[in-house]
């Protein structure tokens, strides 16, 4: 980020206050404030796209708090000094629509969808209501509309509502649920339950369907968590035994979640399968598609991966992942359409008053427990303008090949690298060799002796600021790199640059 010295305002502005900004004062002021902002912004954005410009200047907690200047003052500071601490900020700020960053399921930083969120952020409304925010409700209605028809032709008369993160979608489900079975719940509380609601997911799920279990009464012990296989799917002959098992204990089993894209490896339990033991026992299923959901817009790549969600209760599916939306934007969508609102809704009339003279059907906000709502729409719908369905079938595809393209040249280097297993979406999950491990046997001693170099490894790469690849254990396994491809910048020279430079940072080790 270029220094502070490159964003002067003039010498008449730089020592005036936010008092002399609309509405105020000067519109002139104004103007030139918001231009040199304007500028900040656009110079992180261009730095963003240089490869040869460093993801992040590391800084360690202490050090930073000395850097940067983060006091409160009792007096307010000139513009100058905003704009410099807007120019800090992005200094230290991860660029995380680098091509070399590989860390998040959320990567890149798509213009388009960036424009649609500085629109939403100079509108500044709230979405609960038509009356104040009568464009965006409208759209949201449109692009919600149109996702379920996308998840199946007997969605079209749903219900959907964008969410803050995939966890709040995942506890709509959970509450739409619970009233679907108990609709008497919402008035008369637990005593209408008579025995132990119960709900199951698979042991790679997402944690936020086990905090359903704990936010929402059941407690954490009733969340049965069902056994994967070495793939990381769920198996559906040990959900139906524990069903089976619940059901014998006198418990009540109601909600099942599959997974379609787990955090960690990318897999995608077997909906169909899944789906089948739910109806046999009269259970919800919901599908946290939160990361896979994109690749319901890809003909090739949707089947076998999502082959059957149209059979789900409720999907959760968040563009902020892999369609490359900005932070944040996830949707849960209903295939009945009243469970929202009749789950949610509080009657609250000094907002959502009866007699306006539109039709209140498009009000919002008494469908959600949370009240106001952030716009989350604006930006994907225009996104979703400029590229349309075929741009964002492009869009996986592409991710997908780079992904596939990665897997191969890691075969191509079986002594630098061991690839764990055969990705089904865009998480390659691997291990790199050191030269001291090259030549020896694989075995589980190897595995934690490489799973001791992941986190110095990560300590490098962030402070040389070359590149970022998250690592994490799972229940098989000690530490080993899980690297993401879901940024549209990033090529297969990207790729190649990324296992040159983990053997630069990790060789000798």
């Amino acid at each position: 980020m270029a220094n502070s010295h490159d964003f002067k305002l003039s010498a008449s502005t730089a020592n005036l206050k936010c008092t002399d900004l609309l509405p105020y004062k000067n519109t002139d002021v104004t103007l030139e404030f918001l231009q040199k902002v304007v500028d900040v912004l656009k110079e992180f954005v261009m730095q963003t796209n240089d490869r040869n410009v460093k993801i992040l200047d590391f800084r360690h907690p202490e050090d930073m708090k000395k850097i940067l200047d983060l006091e409160i003052p009792e007096q307010g500071l000139n513009l100058q000094t905003l704009i410099n601490d807007c120019v800090s900020t992005l200094k230290y700020q991860v660029k995380t629509g680098h091509p070399h960053f590989f860390n998040q399921l959320s990567t890149g930083l798509d213009i388009v969808s960036m424009a649609g969120e500085w629109l939403t952020a100079t509108a500044n409304t709230n979405m609960f209501t038509y009356e104040i925010a009568p464009v965006f409700i409208l759209m949201e209605n449109v692009v919600m509309t149109h996702m379920r028809e996308i998840i199946g032709s007997n969605w079209k008369n749903g219900d959907s509502i964008l969410a803050p993160g995939g966890s709040i979608s995942n506890l709509y489900a959970f509450l739409a649920a619970r009233h679907k079975m108990f609709p008497n719940y919402k008035e008369k509380g637990i005593a209408t339950i008579q025995g132990q609601l119960v709900m199951f997911t698979s042991d790679q799920s997402h944690y936020s369907v086990k905090s359903c279990a704990s936010v929402c009464g059941l407690g954490t012990d009733n969340c049965v968590i069902v056994p994967s296989d070495i793939n990381g799917r769920m198996i559906p002959a040990e959900l139906e035994r524990l069903v089976v098992d619940r059901k014998g204990r006198g418990h009540i089993p109601f909600f099942v979640a599959c997974t379609s894209g787990t955090t960690v490896l990318g897999s995608f339990d077997p909906i169909n399968e899944i789906a089948d033991i739910c109806e046999k026992y009269g259970m919800w299923m919901h599908v946290d598609a939160a990361w896979g959901g994109g690749l319901l817009l890809s003909k090739k790549y949707r089947h076998p991966r999502l082959t059957g969600i149209e059979r789900a209760s409720s999907v959760t599916w968040n563009p902020h992942k892999l369609m490359g939306t900005l932070l944040q934007c996830s949707t849960i969508h209903f295939k009945e359409d009243g469970l929202l609102m009749s789950c949610n809704q509080m009657d609250a009339e000094y907002l959502f008053m009866p007699d306006k003279l539109y039709d209140v059907e498009y009000d919002t906000g008494d469908k959600v427990i949370q009240c106001g709502r952030h716009n989350d729409i604006f930006k994907l719908w225009l996104q979703w303008r400029a590229k349309g369905d075929e741009g964002f079938e492009k869009h996986m595809d592409r991710l997908m090949e780079l992904s596939a393209y990665m897997v191969k040249r890691i075969k191509e280097m079986p002594d630098k690298f061991y690839l764990i297993l055969e990705p089904e979406m865009v998480n390659v999950s691997f291990w790199y060799i050191p030269t001291r491990w090259r030549g020896v046997a694989h075995s589980a001693q190897r595995e934690v002796e490489l799973g001791k170099i992941c986190p110095i490894m990560k300590g490098r790469m962030m402070q040389s600021g070359t590149l970022m690849v998250g690592y994490q254990p799972d229940d098989r396994r000690p530490n080993f790199f899980r690297n993401i491809i879901s940024s549209a910048a990033v090529t297969e020279k990207d790729i190649d640059f990324l296992l040159s430079e983990l053997d630069r940072l990790g060789h000798d080790l």
